[in-house]
C-alpha cells in the first residue's frame, strides 16, 4: 500500500509498504479520509517536545484525525465490525495502569498516541491498524470528511465544556484556527456569547463570515466581563492575558500549547477566585463530538479549505496552500487518490 513516511525534519517519502495484519484485538481500516494539525507540522519540522524526549523517532508516519471504514479484524475481534464507518481515539492507553483503570487512558504514562508517540503508524496510509477498543462508530448523517473532524472537534468540545458555559454568559476564545473556531461554535451552540480574539484581517474575516459578530485583534478586545477565556493559541504570553481579562469568578481554559513555557501571575489567579483547567486529548468527548455533528448542532464543514493527495502531504505539512484552497484552515488528505 502507498504511505506517506516522514524520514526526517523536512523530508518525506510517498513509498509503497506492507500492508498492516490486524493483530488480536485489532482492526484494519480502509483510511478514507485525514486531517493535517499543528502537531503533524511539529513533527515534520522538528520542533515537537516527543522527539527530543524519546517518545517520537524518524522514520515515521503521521496521521491521528481520520476516518474511514473496517477492512478486517484480528482475532477475537467480532466480524460484525467489518464494514463499519468508524474514527478512532488518538490516545491508546495500556490499559492496566491506575490511569487506565480509572478512564483516563489520555494520560497513561505507558501510552502510544497514534501517528505521534510510541512508533504506532498513523493514518496517512491507505491502510491503518488500531485497537477495536479505540474505535468510534459513526453514523450515516457523519461522512468522511465530518469523521475526520471529530478528534479535534471532541478536544474542543472538552475545552467548551470546560468552560461550564450557560445560556447568556459571555466567552473569549484566543486563537481562530481550527481548535478555536471548533471551541466557538461549542459555545455558541450552548447559548453562550461568543467572542473571539485573532492577529490577522483574514482569519478574523473568516471567523466573522461564520455567523460571529464579535472578533477583535488582541489591541481592540472591548473591556467586558468574561464569564470564561479559553486560549487556543501557541502564543506564549496569552496564557496571562486570559488569566488578566477573564471576570472573578470565572474560568480560564487552556488548550493551546507555546514553544516556549508560558507563565501565569497565581496571585491573580487567587485574588480573581478564577478556575484553571487544562485540556489535553479528545477522549471523553468524541462520542459527544460525533452526536453533535450527526444532529447538526454544531457543522464544521466549512473549516476545511481543501482536501489533497498523499502526494501533496507533504508540501501541506511545508505550509504551503493548495492553489486551490478555500479559506478555512483545515487541509485534509485523502489517501486513496491515485497520482496526487
Amino acid at each position: 500500500m502507498r504511505a506517506f513516511v516522514l524520514t526526517g525534519p523536512g523530508t518525506y517519502e510517498v513509498r509503497d509498504v506492507a500492508e498492516p495484519e490486524p493483530a488480536p484485538g485489532e482492526a484494519v481500516i480502509d483510511v478514507e479520509r485525514v486531517g493535517v494539525c499543528g502537531t503533524d507540522v511539529e513533527l515534520f519540522t522538528g520542533e515537537m517536545a516527543y522527539l527530543h524526549q524519546g517518545h517520537s523517532s524518524y522514520p515515521m508516519r503521521l496521521g491521528h484525525e481520520w476516518a474511514g471504514r473496517v477492512a478486517s479484524v484480528g482475532e477475537g475481534v467480532d466480524a460484525v465490525w467489518i464494514g463499519r464507518r468508524v474514527m478512532g481515539d488518538t490516545m491508546l492507553g495500556c490499559g492496566t495502569c491506575r490511569r487506565c483503570q480509572r478512564g483516563h487512558q489520555h494520560v497513561c504514562d505507558r501510552r502510544q498516541e497514534l501517528g505521534i508517540r510510541g512508533n504506532r503508524p498513523g493514518a496517512l496510509a491507505e491502510r491503518l491498524a488500531v485497537p477495536v477498543s479505540s474505535l468510534h462508530v459513526l453514523p450515516d448523517t457523519v461522512d468522511a470528511a465530518l469523521g475526520a473532524l471529530v478528534e479535534p472537534g471532541g478536544n474542543a468540545l472538552r475545552a467548551a465544556q470546560a468552560a461550564e458555559l450557560r445560556p447568556r454568559d459571555r466567552a473569549l476564545v484566543l486563537g481562530p484556527g481550527t481548535i478555536g473556531l471548533l471551541v466557538a461554535m461549542f459555545a455558541r451552540a450552548a447559548d453562550a456569547e461568543v467572542h473571539l480574539m485573532g492577529q490577522t484581517d483574514s482569519s478574523l474575516a473568516f471567523a466573522h463570515g461564520l455567523g460571529f459578530a464579535h472578533v477583535w485583534r488582541e489591541d481592540q478586545v472591548p473591556d467586558l466581563p468574561f464569564d470564561a477565556v479559553v486560549d487556543a493559541t501557541n502564543a506564549a504570553h496569552l496564557p496571562a492575558t486570559a488569566l488578566d481579562l477573564v471576570e472573578p469568578g470565572g474560568r480560564v481554559v487552556y488548550i493551546g500549547l507555546a514553544g516556549e513555557p508560558s507563565r501565569i501571575d497565581t496571585r491573580t489567579l487567587a485574588l480573581k477566585d478564577v478556575t484553571a483547567v487544562g485540556i489535553l486529548s479528545a477522549s471523553p468527548g468524541l462520542d459527544a463530538t460525533i452526536r453533535a455533528y450527526a444532529d447538526g448542532s454544531v457543522d464544521p464543514r466549512p473549516l476545511i479549505a481543501a482536501t489533497v493527495g498523499l502526494a501533496r502531504a507533504g508540501s501541506v505539512l511545508a505550509g504551503e496552500r493548495p492553489p486551490d484552497a478555500g479559506s478555512g484552515p483545515k487541509i485534509h488528505v485523502d489517501p486513496r487518490r491515485p497520482g496526487d
